[in-house]
């Protein structure tokens, strides 16, 4: 079994690939489990939902818990897919890779780096211990590919303040490099 890792900015379809991956394998008759971090509660509790309009219930991970114990009440699973990664912790992802060590495929959807390109705590963790690493591309508005997931507000970048703040389109855009550093929104 193996761990992967597929990362992109926001809008870039992680999301979406995430529940398309799930139902492939449900038609295969595979048991899959879908997690996603307490902390993202922008489409509704235990709601993992794609800008496309694609949606799914999910297990809630959270911070303080294992994910042996979130997934204690169902049967082993073949596959666990895991939306917003970056947000879990390096216990969890600890725990995810021991998981693939005894046999079940993960997968992990989720950013790299934050709005100041520094990297998550989970993402940095499960670069360290995935097998498999995929870029998930997305463009920027000049046509470059993008690489920064820009927090802005006022139409203005904002390059300071704390690591999360959960939202969507209507505080982050995806930029390239040179863009966001010419603060252009």
């Amino acid at each position: 079994m193996k761990m992967y890792f597929y990362y992109g900015v926001m809008g870039s379809s992680k999301t979406a690939n995430a529940l398309m991956k799930k139902f492939n394998f449900e038609e295969q008759g595979r048991k899959v489990i879908l997690l996603k971090p307490k902390i993202d509660t922008r489409d509704g509790e235990g709601i993992v939902k794609s800008r496309i309009g694609l949606f799914c219930k999910a297990l809630l991970i959270k911070e303080d818990d294992t994910i042996t114990n979130t997934i204690k009440d169902y049967d082993r699973p073949d596959v666990i897919i895991v939306d917003e990664a970056q947000f879990l912790t390096v216990s969890q992802v600890d725990e995810l890779r021991e998981m693939v060590d005894n046999g079940i495929m993960v997968m992990c959807y989720g950013l790299k780096t934050d709005y100041m390109g520094h990297l998550f705590e989970g993402s940095k963790r499960i670069l360290e211990v995935t097998d498999t690493i995929r870029e998930i591309q997305s463009m920027c508005k000049c046509g470059k590919k993008a690489i920064i997931n820009a927090r802005y507000s006022d139409g203005k970048i904002i390059y300071k303040g704390n690591q999360i703040d959960i939202g969507g389109n209507n505080k982050y855009r995806a930029l390239c490099h040179k863009c966001w550093v010419n603060g252009k929104v």
